[in-house]
């Protein structure tokens, strides 16, 4: 196994800390992970905290708004046929069931489209326009796509077709001639936050709209917030600032009063008892939803989510566990090929950069199989597959490294693309995608840092066992909801061992369940798990010290809840 690097997060000033500990009234190692996070004053500490609603952001400080509110409450009123668009993935599926449950309370004449991935791919495609055509739709709103989709929308706008454009992917040099384009990445919107899901700015427009019709939001809008939770935590956008909010209450209605669809979603994770938290959407509720766009159709994953009554919604998680299934199968065959598609080619081995291509595999799960190839070889990850005469593909990132501009250094080569940061989709030919392996390899092998290559874990900060109080742990809670720029804490604690009650678990043997001590105190001891270091049990087994790298979580077992540290990584001393 790696050794993975340890780096500390960014030193914070210790007088901050220690003010910060005296007026909450907190240990000084909770202050600091506050202080890390931004936080340094009461009234922080308090919206980080305490959300509240009425803290979110006015939505006409977004560009565009008063344009989209006033178009969709005339469409309403006038009862014009509006359609729906959204992306095939959770983000774009959650945002269509929420603009669907919420309009279709105040029309008659809402429907939605789903693109089929394969035969027409990501985004708004020229076959969702012509439907809106043959079907005489007055308005078409698209949500998280459309922000490159500028010759499908002229062509609906010259069609008489009024767009709105709810999108959060970055923009073209192009703005699509939509009649308002809502997006807080256009370089002159004023919205104070950038990081929305696309589901999250459709939420903008419903809330523009309550303001404009003098709906309570409280009434018609707020219940809907687990759904946006799920593209919040499934879209693996920051849960910082806006979205803290929207997820701290969307996870409130989730574990207390969810939707029928997403009720019936739970019983089939085995989460239904527990509380759930950003990790099990991502793990557990996203994969699922996901399933349906890329083993059949997305369609499927809209009529569960706005499903009304538990026998329809019971009947569509069977079909989308099933789609699930078959996708993890698939899914194990093609990284492995994958794996030895690189393995046996010292090109690929020695590449700064992971490009790989076979026309037999399924382009319903590239996307899955470019992370797991990044577990295995750590860099930035383009998979492809076939796509009707072309080729497209689903590209990772790993920690730092800007995907979305190495792709972008290529633009010229492609037919389509669009993304993030961390995750890009790709329309290409096949004919030119040998240029673009040379290409992306070059711009990946010219900018990323030779440590950024090398997998590595940002701890918080250093603690004694001895610190690892209830109270501690408590507050520790309250620090969730967990996710990108607001991660669980991950601690380190040194000169530790194992207090002989060590063993290896799981089906292979992988799996490390050990009872930790500190500074040989047997008085105080935890229990810790640790997922594939099963091969560090002979050292660990000798009683041989080491520091260890964990989150700290509780554990239930028989209605007794435990804390229980669980390890990210081991260094022997």
């Amino acid at each position: 196994m790696t050794e993975t690097l340890w780096t500390f997060q960014r030193e914070v000033s210790q007088e901050k800390i220690n003010n910060l500990a005296d007026v909450l009234n907190i240990d000084k190692n909770l202050a600091k992970l506050l202080v890390m996070r931004g936080i340094e004053s009461f009234e922080e500490a308090r919206k980080f905290f305490r959300p509240q609603l009425d803290d979110l952001y006015n939505p006409f400080l977004m560009k565009n708004m008063d344009f989209a509110t006033d178009r969709l409450k005339k469409a309403v009123e006038n009862n014009e046929k509006i359609l729906i668009f959204g992306d095939y993935d959770v983000d774009g599926t959650t945002a269509t069931a929420l603009l669907y449950l919420f309009l279709k309370e105040k029309s008659e004449n809402v429907s939605f489209y789903i693109p089929d991935r394969y035969s027409e791919g990501y985004g708004v495609s020229m076959k969702g326009i012509d439907y809106a055509i043959e079907n005489n739709i007055n308005l078409i709103i698209t949500v998280d796509c459309g922000i490159k989709a500028n010759k499908q929308i002229e062509k609906a706008q010259n069609a008489n077709i009024d767009c709105i454009v709810c999108d959060h992917h970055e923009p073209g040099f192009e703005i699509p001639p939509a009649i308002a384009v809502l997006d807080a990445k256009q370089k002159d919107c004023k919205y104070p936050y950038k990081e929305l899901s696309g589901c999250g700015v459709a939420f903008k427009l419903l809330q523009g709209f309550c303001s404009k019709t003098n709906l309570d939001p409280n009434i018609y809008l707020f219940n809907l917030l687990d759904i946006v939770v799920v593209s919040i935590a499934s879209d693996i956008v920051p849960i910082t600032d806006e979205n803290r909010t929207l997820a701290y209450y969307g996870l409130q209605l989730l574990n207390g009063s969810p939707s029928v669809g997403l009720k019936n979603l739970k019983k089939f994770t085995q989460i239904q008892d527990k509380e759930l938290q950003i990790n099990d959407i991502v793990f557990k509720i996203a994969p699922r939803i996901n399933a349906a766009g890329r083993m059949d159709s997305g369609e499927k994953a809209v009529k569960l989510l706005i499903s009304e009554n538990d026998d329809e919604a019971e009947k569509i998680c069977m079909e989308i566990e099933k789609f699930n299934n078959d996708r993890k199968n698939i899914e194990e065959i093609i990284t492995q090929q994958a794996i030895e598609m690189i393995n046996s080619d010292d090109k690929f081995m020695k590449a700064s950069s992971t490009v790989v291509y076979s026309e037999e595999w399924s382009k319903g799960v590239v996307g899955i199989v470019a992370s797991r190839l990044i577990e295995s070889f750590y860099r930035p990850t383009i998979v492809f597959a076939k796509s009707g005469d072309k080729i497209s593909g689903s590209a990772r990132s790993i920690k730092g490294f800007n995907l979305y501009k190495a792709i972008e250094y290529c633009e010229d080569l492609l037919e389509n693309f669009g993304g993030h940061f961390y995750a890009a989709g790709i329309t290409i030919k096949e004919e030119n995608l040998e240029k673009f392996k040379i290409r992306f390899e070059e711009y990946v092998k010219n900018n990323i840092l030779e440590e950024q290559l090398n997998p590595s874990l940002s701890i918080d900060t250093e603690i004694n066992f001895q610190d690892i109080t209830p109270k501690f742990c408590r507050l520790l809670k309250q620090l969730a909801p967990f996710g990108p720029e607001n991660m669980s804490p991950l601690f380190v604690s040194n000169n530790v061992k194992d207090n002989t009650f060590g063993k290896i678990i799981g089906k292979n043997n992988e799996h490390l369940k050990l009872q930790l001590m500190q500074n040989d105190n047997h008085n105080l001891c935890f229990d810790a798990i640790a997922f594939g270091y099963g091969e560090f049990f002979e050292k660990i087994n000798k009683s041989q010290k080491f520091s260890v790298c964990y989150h700290i979580a509780e554990n239930e077992f028989l209605n007794q809840i435990s804390i229980q540290l669980l390890i990210k990584d081991i260094h022997f001393n």
